[in-house]
């Protein structure tokens, strides 16, 4: 352990000197006021629409969405999304809760149910893309090499700190989203009640697990699921880096399978056995908001367990390749 730690925070200092992470802080302190003002706009033509009522506005989606269920010309798929959402909202007017109240606390809550697939990840993959293929294309890994220190300490270091920056990206995203939101929203809703565990079953809606939490500890909730999630992408990202020379190539790689999950899940309804590819059980958020799952037979504790199969199997790789491959030739 005393060997390591040294190693980890020459790991570190090295991440702050790439200034990657601090990228993603400006790309979030960028966008994230963009999503605010364009949710600020649709909150202003709502209230145009409907006032201060929001009873009137909830209850005028639950009729839009039951006349398109009867509509062939949607898809049979989206038709299950809507029977859910209908519920929820029948749910939410019957306890006489509002949904859809703008504040910092619940734009957070959207925004990390809306990124938590692709945004986030692809945050992530910016960290840990070029760990270990940088310092090969730059040469800096042969020197680390040479000094006694064993290869699999040398990977376990790299690892660490990038967990730590993980880790980091997550706050960051949080304490972003709660703090520039909060200015356009106001930064009240902690303790507005949040109704979770909505089930479909075949045509109908099982809401005998329904149960309300604080918002905060929603987005907690939320928060930990994204967390593994970005862990679990970092340590794939971290296997690419180390089997992949060149950095531009980790990046697209990984950039690819992202992007191709996001489409999947889409449109893998018929195809089963995607849902033991990674990138179609990254939403894990969408278990607790009530969607149904993108293939049938998927649940979060069968998406808990593929990615940590996958996570595993990433670093079984990469500490066998590393500490075997040549790499000073």
């Amino acid at each position: 352990m005393n060997n390591i730690l040294p190693l980890v925070k020459n790991e570190t200092i090295k991440m702050i000197k790439k200034k990657r992470f601090y990228v993603i802080l400006l790309v979030l302190i960028v966008l994230v006021p963009m999503f605010t003002y364009a949710q600020l706009r649709q909150a202003e033509d709502k209230r145009e629409k409907f006032g201060t009522d929001w009873r009137r506005e909830v209850q005028q989606a639950i009729t839009d969405n039951q006349n398109s269920l009867g509509s062939d010309r949607v898809p049979e798929e989206w038709k299950k999304y809507r029977r859910i959402y209908i519920q929820q909202m029948k749910y939410y007017l019957e306890h006489d809760v509002n949904p859809r109240e703008p504040g910092g606390v619940s734009f957070t809550r959207e925004f990390l149910d809306n990124a938590a697939t692709l945004f986030i990840p692809l945050l992530i993959m910016g960290i840990a893309s070029d760990i270990v293929s940088s310092e090969r294309t730059s040469g800096t890994i042969k020197m680390l090499l040479t000094r006694p220190i064993r290869r699999w300490k040398v990977l376990l270091s790299k690892l660490i700190t990038l967990q730590m920056f993980v880790s980091l990206t997550i706050i960051a995203t949080c304490v972003i989203c709660y703090l520039i939101s909060g200015l356009f929203f106001g930064y009240s809703g902690l303790n507005l009640p949040v109704f979770t565990g909505f089930q479909l079953q075949g045509a109908e809606v099982d809401i005998s697990g329904v149960h309300a939490v604080p918002q905060w500890l929603y987005i907690v909730m939320q928060a930990g699921l994204i967390w593994f999630v970005s862990v679990v992408v970092a340590c794939l990202a971290f296997m690419v880096s180390v089997l992949v020379r060149s950095t531009s190539a980790s990046i697209v790689i990984m950039m690819a399978a992202l992007i191709a999950g996001n489409i999947l899940t889409n449109m893998a309804a018929s195809w089963t056995s995607a849902k033991y590819l990674f990138m179609v059980n990254l939403g894990l958020t969408h278990y607790l908001a009530g969607t149904p799952a993108p293939i049938e037979g998927m649940t979060l504790g069968f998406s808990l367990i593929v990615l940590a199969v996958w996570g595993a199997c990433s670093l079984l790789v990469s500490f066998l390749v590393f500490t075997k491959q040549d790499i000073l030739n």
